[in-house]
């Protein structure tokens, strides 16, 4: 793995990660980010279906809790999760938590570390950390570490213990990654703890530098965790003591603005997580990413408006006055709605003919209205699942996409303005 950077402009890094996979000869590009999978598949999507997505990442991520049930079968099968789940063309990341589900706190101790299955808790020795590394066989992967310091209330001292296990099990797995053949050709990304504490995260970042790791994984920055203002701070001080030349991966950060901001604090790679929350909400992602819009379309915003009673509204916000029952049941869905999105159980949808998002060439808008996909999800058809995961996931890679082209350009500015406009012109 080698990482060529072409250019930094204000903390943002723009260049290549070449060299991966067992041959060596995959690439990608950076800012980036990974194919989000479950069990090696993407929700909702067969191998078939997701061959239609463009702009598809050439690192796919592979959650351990997923895995960690299937050891005896992939340990029998002999041949790694690449062939056990038909994901032959692309590299394997393999992560120890899934971004997308709760990890219950309060379960991590000095020879330990909890994962959570369908099943329930499954504790990991180092050991069997590496055995299910082994029966895996992905191309990198990240180390065993404490990130249980997500909690605002968070000692001092605990944080400490955390930045102290974090390395102690980095230690023990690179030692036992050594000693495992079926690991030869894998990489390993140690992970940066600290909670909020900026001398526990520099410390930790410093430490975790000296080791013989290929990357560095980014934790306990999550949404919840800490206010933006807090993690672009500390994310710019750790970023500042990790070598150039080695990517540094964030995790569970994933909307578009806060995508942006990361980048800026010197990020170079993300998981794609958010695509499917979206989908899990039954909506859609909408959001401008042309950072070098046409003159005369300048004033027409990407974001779906419809006209209803001689009023403008935006795409999926709920007006004040709309009776209850003009929306679907909700529960289920993953997460509060964010402004990248439209809702498409709104009853505004019911006769809406357009597509889901004109102009763009997913498969899903190509094909398909706002009035099916309205339907589809008020009448909790499975297809609904595909044809929002086909959008969304093509949406948040050409985004990512443009952000790679707008830092070559020198357009991050104009991006960024796209991004976060709103309907009335504002930021």
């Amino acid at each position: 793995m080698k990482l060529e950077l072409s250019r930094v402009v204000q903390g943002c890094r723009l260049g290549v990660l070449s060299g991966l996979g067992r041959q060596a000869d995959r690439s990608l590009q950076i800012p980036g980010c990974l194919l989000y999978t479950r069990c090696g598949s993407v929700p909702h999507l067969t191998h078939e279906t997701l061959s239609t997505v463009d702009s598809m990442p050439t690192v796919t991520q592979l959650t351990l809790p997923t895995l960690a049930e299937h050891q005896e079968v992939l340990e029998e099968f002999k041949e790694g999760a690449r062939k056990f789940t038909g994901l032959h063309d692309t590299v394997l990341y393999c992560s120890l938590h899934d971004p997308a589900a709760p990890s219950p706190a309060g379960y991590t101790t000095n020879k330990t570390v909890s994962v959570w299955g369908s099943g329930g808790r499954m504790e990991l020795t180092p050991s069997r950390f590496i055995a299910l590394q082994a029966a895996v066989q992905p191309d990198w992967y990240q180390s065993m570490a404490d990130g249980e310091t997500l909690q605002a209330d968070t000692s001092r001292k605990r944080v400490k213990k955390a930045v102290d296990r974090s390395l102690a099990f980095l230690d023990q797995c690179l030692q036992l990654h050594h000693q495992t053949q079926e690991l030869s050709h894998a990489e390993v990304f140690g992970v940066v703890e600290g909670g909020d504490i900026l001398e526990e995260r520099l410390r930790s970042a410093r430490e975790t530098a000296k080791r013989p790791v290929s990357g560095f994984v980014l934790d306990g920055f999550q949404v919840d965790a800490m206010s933006p203002e807090v993690r672009l701070n500390l994310l710019s001080a750790v970023t500042a003591e990790l070598p150039e030349d080695k990517p540094r991966l964030l995790q569970g950060v994933g909307r578009p603005d806060e995508v942006l901001e990361c980048v800026q604090a010197g990020v170079d790679l993300f998981e794609s997580f958010f695509p499917y929350q979206v989908t899990e909400r039954g909506c859609a992602l909408c959001f401008s990413y042309t950072y070098q819009p046409d003159p005369e379309t300048e004033g027409i915003e990407f974001t779906p408006v419809l006209e209803r009673n001689g009023a403008t509204e935006e795409a999926g916000v709920q007006k004040t006055g709309e009776k209850e029952g003009d929306k679907a049941d909700d529960t289920w869905a993953e997460g509060p709605m964010t402004q990248f999105e439209m809702d498409l159980k709104d009853a505004r949808y019911r006769e809406d003919f357009s597509p889901v998002v004109p102009g763009c060439s997913c498969y899903c808008c190509r094909n398909h209205t706002r009035a099916y996909l309205h339907h589809l999800l008020l009448t909790h058809e499975l297809l609904s699942g595909v044809l929002l995961m086909l959008h969304n996931m093509h949406h948040y890679f050409c985004f990512f996409q443009a952000l790679q082209g707008a830092l070559r350009h020198g357009q991050l500015h104009s991006l960024r303005r796209r991004v976060l406009q709103r309907r009335d012109g504002t930021s």
